[in-house]
């Protein structure tokens, strides 16, 4: 298995980049690129290897934290390596970690591609996993699960973007109020 590819980055493709190895050209589809990535410099990415009957897929990630909760998204039922990719380009890891510990699927059904039912599906079965392998003294960091929730959707009602709603959220102090909370993430999104 191929664990880690290291090489000039040759091309960049959307989701997907090419990474030379001694004349070699890998296609690596991936989430993001380490940042301060330009054609020609060199890249290193961690990587996982799908073998299907008819193709030999890499993905790719920039740290070993992200391979590894692709390795865990993949164990699931129906989610397989295109679609983990998919939830690892929309989610934050900290963002996945927090609510698979918290037992909260309402992060993730708002996700694009996301139903209600596959995000708890995804809360459920990873959370003991989650438990085992990252810091369960992770903590929400924000307000309760339901009030950050609340606070998200008031923001995105008023035509915030889902992304900025969530990292706005994630900074508000753990025991305010979701009133208070709305109020402060306005503050700060009219900077």
């Amino acid at each position: 298995m191929i664990r880690k590819l290291g090489g000039k980055l040759a091309e960049i493709l959307e989701g997907a980049v090419v990474i030379d190895v001694n004349g070699v050209g890998y296609l690596v589809a991936t989430n993001q690129l380490p940042t301060n990535s330009k054609l020609g410099n060199e890249i290193t990415l961690h990587t996982y290897l799908a073998v299907r009957e008819n193709a030999l897929d890499l993905y790719g990630f920039s740290t070993r934290d992200e391979l590894e909760i692709f390795e865990l998204l993949i164990t699931l039922p129906k989610i397989g390596p295109k679609s983990a990719l998919q939830i690892l380009s929309q989610a934050d890891i900290e963002l996945l970690k927090k609510a698979v510990l918290n037992n909260d699927a309402t992060y993730l059904s708002k996700m694009s591609g996301i139903g209600k039912k596959t995000a708890e599906k995804i809360v459920l079965e990873l959370g003991d996993k989650f438990a085992k392998r990252f810091d369960t003294a992770v903590a929400i960091g924000q307000t309760g699960n339901s009030d950050a929730s609340d606070v998200i959707d008031a923001l995105v009602t008023l035509g915030y973007p889902l992304s900025d709603a969530r990292s706005i959220v994630q900074k508000l102090p753990p025991d305010i109020s979701a009133n208070d909370a709305i109020k402060e993430a306005l503050r700060q999104l009219g900077k």
